[in-house]
């Protein structure tokens, strides 16, 4: 696995790390929020560099500077995520994580802070245009993922990878005829594809995303909520939806956050979904 650090200076909130403070919110390590993510998947949650990235990391990073906690990431296959969460080998989990009944069995899930689309890439030339064309096909998805959910809903017999590239290669490969991805990432592997992918539907994904933390780690869950609310107030959020998803418009009825803290408008300027969406696992 990958491990990055990521200082974080305190704005606001409590401190975890001295003084009094002690260590409220049960971490591993006090003053530092340990958190398993992926490494590609683009332009969610990736590595660049040797830094761990994405529009969900950054956001983490400002949500855990207001706390004055430093973030050290850690990558992980998304299929043993939530378990790890809950076991406590990290403190949070941030892999645009689709709120579900089932996986609240698991975890304990902050407020909701972005949406987004299922995707649906096939090879090049592939007849297949739509989700309700997927009968009998060689289907491929991620495991453990939202997508898998509604392969299995559809009872299309899945083959199940454990990361996203195992899903491009089979795509490439020819092993699969289409794969059921979180938007944003079959598109930006589309148009890695040299050709070789493309993007055939999308849908909208049934619920918001958000982090998640051990069941009953209460403390931390509503700091980060908190937390979450101060970098939407501040234009945080709104600048990291306008580098990580340009032009992207948010649907009208998405509010991120508990919904109380006003989001500045980013520069789409619109409020209807788009063709450009973003990624949930």
């Amino acid at each position: 696995m990958t491990v990055g650090v990521l200082g974080a200076c305190g704005a606001g909130g409590g401190d975890s790390s001295g003084g009094g403070g002690g260590n409220p919110y049960g971490l591993a390590q006090p003053g530092v929020l340990r958190a398993g993510t992926l490494t590609d998947a683009p332009p969610n949650v990736y590595l660049k560099d040797g830094k761990f990235t994405g529009f969900d990391n950054d956001l983490l990073t400002a949500v855990a500077g207001k706390l004055g906690l430093r973030v050290e990431y850690v990558g992980t296959d998304f299929s043993a995520l939530l378990s790890q969460v809950n076991n406590h080998k990290f403190d949070v989990g941030s892999s645009s994580i689709t709120i579900t009944e089932a996986r609240k069995k698991t975890v304990d899930f902050g407020n909701g802070y972005d949406f987004g689309y299922f995707g649906l890439d096939v090879p090049a030339g592939s007849p297949i245009k739509g989700f309700d064309q997927l009968t009998g096909k060689r289907v491929v998805v991620v495991q453990g993922t939202v997508q898998d959910d509604y392969a299995t809903g559809k009872q299309l017999d899945p083959v199940r990878v454990p990361d996203y590239n195992g899903a491009i290669n089979q795509l490439k490969a020819g092993t699969a005829d289409a794969w059921i991805a979180p938007a944003e990432i079959g598109e930006k592997s589309a148009a890695d594809s040299n050709g070789k992918i493309t993007v055939a539907a999308k849908q909208l994904s049934p619920a918001p995303t958000a982090y998640a933390v051990a069941k009953g780690s209460d403390k931390l869950r509503e700091a980060l909520n908190k937390a979450l609310d101060e970098v939407i107030a501040d234009g945080t959020w709104s600048r990291l939806q306008a580098q990580y998803y340009p032009g992207r418009p948010i649907p009208a009825d998405f509010e991120p956050g508990s919904g109380k803290a006003a989001a500045p408008a980013t520069p789409s300027g619109s409020a209807q979904p788009s063709a450009s969406a973003s990624a949930a696992s």
